[in-house]
Formats: C-alpha cells, sequence, structure tokens
C-alpha cells in the first residue's frame, strides 16, 4: 500500500509511519473494519497533496512509510515494540476495531501518559461478550496501564461507565450534549492546550456525527463536526509541552460511496500537516516523498 500514490520511504528515513492494522474480532455491531485500513490507504490518492488550511504540501517536505498490514491481536505489540523512534516521527495507526488502541500504548507510552480519546461511547467495560480486549473496553485497559484519558463526544454509556466517570479523577469526560454549552468547547481546548508530557490521540470515526460518517460499527445520532475536530487537532499539535506519541483512527467501514473512507483520509491527512507544520518541517529542505513523482 502507499499513501498518495507516494513511494514508501525506508522506516530509518520515514517521517511519518502508518501502520494499518486490519484486526476485528468483538465487534457487536456491523462488521467490516478490517477493511477499513485497505480502504483509507486507498482512497488517500484521490487527495490533493496541497493542504489548504495551513498553506503547504507536506509531502513535499516529509517522508512516508506505508508498514505491512498487520491481521493479528498479537501481532500489534509485537510490532509496535520494534520501533526504536520516539516523537521525532509520527506513528499513524489504522483500525480495524478499538480493542486495538490499548495493545499500542502498551509499548508507546510510559505510565502517566494522556489519552485524548475521540468516541461515541464510554468504553468502559472491563470485559464484553466475552472477550476481555473488545471493542468496548479499551478507556478501561488505557486507566489500567495508568494513564489520564480525555474523553469527548460520548453520547452513549452503560451504568456502571457513568458511575466510573463520575468517580475516577483519571477521566475527564466531555458529554457530546456539553459541549453544546456555552463555553464547553473551548475549555476541552484549553484543557487539551495544557497537557504536559507523552500524549496519544485515539480516534473512533464514530465519534462524528453520521452526517459526516455514515458508516461505523455503531453509529449514533449526535457526535463531533469536521472543523471542530480540526480545532482539537490544532489544539493539541501546537501545544510545545506535549510529546506526541501516537495517533489512530478506528471503527470505520467502507462504504460503496467512499464518503466514510475519504473523511478518515482528510483527517489523516489534517493530522500530518499539523503535526508537520508545528514541527517546523516546512522551513526545512525540500526533499519529501512528493518530490519522488510526477504528477499533474
Amino acid at each position: 500500500m502507499e499513501y498518495q500514490e507516494l513511494p514508501n520511504a525506508s522506516l530509518e528515513d520515514a517521517d511519518i509511519v502508518i501502520l494499518p492494522i486490519g484486526y476485528e474480532e468483538s465487534v457487536c455491531g456491523q462488521g467490516g473494519t478490517a477493511d477499513a485500513p485497505k480502504a483509507i490507504v486507498e482512497i488517500s490518492e484521490q487527495l490533493e497533496y496541497y493542504e489548504e488550511d495551513l498553506k503547504w504540501s507536506p509531502m513535499k517536505y516529509m517522508k512516508v512509510r506505508v508498514e505491512e498490514e498487520i491481521r493479528e491481536y498479537a501481532q500489534i505489540d509485537e510490532k509496535v515494540s520494534t520501533y526504536a523512534f520516539k516523537e521525532e516521527k509520527l506513528l499513524i495507526s489504522l483500525g480495524g476495531e478499538h480493542s486495538i488502541t490499548p495493545q499500542i500504548t502498551a509499548s508507546r507510552l510510559s505510565s502517566g501518559a494522556t489519552i485524548i480519546f475521540l468516541d461515541a461511547h464510554g468504553d468502559l467495560r472491563e470485559s464484553y461478550q466475552g472477550y476481555e480486549f473488545s471493542h468496548a473496553t479499551p478507556v478501561h485497559h488505557l486507566l489500567a496501564q495508568g494513564h489520564k484519558v480525555i474523553m469527548a463526544g460520548i453520547r452513549s454509556l452503560f451504568e456502571t461507565e457513568a458511575a466510573r466517570i463520575e468517580s475516577d479523577e483519571m477521566i475527564e469526560c466531555f458529554l457530546d450534549r456539553e459541549l453544546r454549552k456555552p463555553g464547553m468547547k473551548e475549555k476541552l481546548l484549553s484543557l487539551i492546550s495544557s497537557i504536559e508530557g507523552e500524549v496519544y490521540l485515539s480516534i473512533d470515526m464514530d465519534a462524528f456525527n453520521p452526517a459526516y460518517v455514515p458508516s461505523v460499527g455503531t453509529p449514533q445520532p449526535g457526535g463531533l463536526d469536521w472543523y471542530f475536530a480540526l480545532d482539537i487537532i490544532e489544539a493539541l499539535f501546537e501545544n510545545k509541552k506535549a510529546v506526541i506519541k501516537g495517533v489512530d483512527i478506528m471503527e470505520l467501514i467502507p462504504e460503496a460511496s467512499t464518503v466514510s473512507q475519504v473523511f478518515a483520509a482528510k483527517l489523516m491527512q489534517k493530522i500530518i500537516s499539523y503535526w508537520g507544520k508545528s514541527r517546523g518541517f516546512d522551513k526545512k529542505e525540500m526533499n519529501g516523498s512528493q518530490t519522488l513523482v510526477k504528477y499533474e
């Protein structure tokens, strides 16, 4: 697979490392998330190289690598643990179901990191339908790893999840409807801007309004919109005290219209752009992946 049809750099030379994880085992809604990584990477060829918000072409200055796809759960930690690079490269993992996230963070993060968790659901079950590691349990496992979790977009909770959110000081939760109240979006952005230390961004595509992303495993009414998501990304990457350890995009299901996968691919492009610009790649020599291809 190639991102935007650009040649894959070596792992040593790459600034952006995209890890496709086509794993799906515990989903209880609509299936198909295992096919999302390939669909997102393939549809990226339809995106323009130029990034209009920040007014640059990120891939002229950065090199990208798409790793071979992982399909087995045990392979996730096995693969991620081999990455010697830290924050000098950006790791973007594409799922797949959301049970994947704790496997990534187990290798990438020190205990005490902050997880920004965008999702429609609480994902705080200790187990679900016989699975200890389920798409309904990632936040429980992230907390067990010793991380603080900032949740946003939440609009579907089990009673025990709501109780834990109220009682656990390691959780900061912004319910979706609360974000519509005056000052609440600003409060979330301010919190993200003040994070210090290691940070990981995990995005379940059902965090978004189904009008934007109709094809996810367990959709819910309401949800985040495109531009507020960009505000969150901008606040995170402009925070110079935050050490970005990785990003994941989970729970998309490819669909015939390609609307959902285009949204995810564009979201990934924005993440790459904001990360690269915030780290001054636009001031470096122009020898990125885009300089190696001819295009119209």
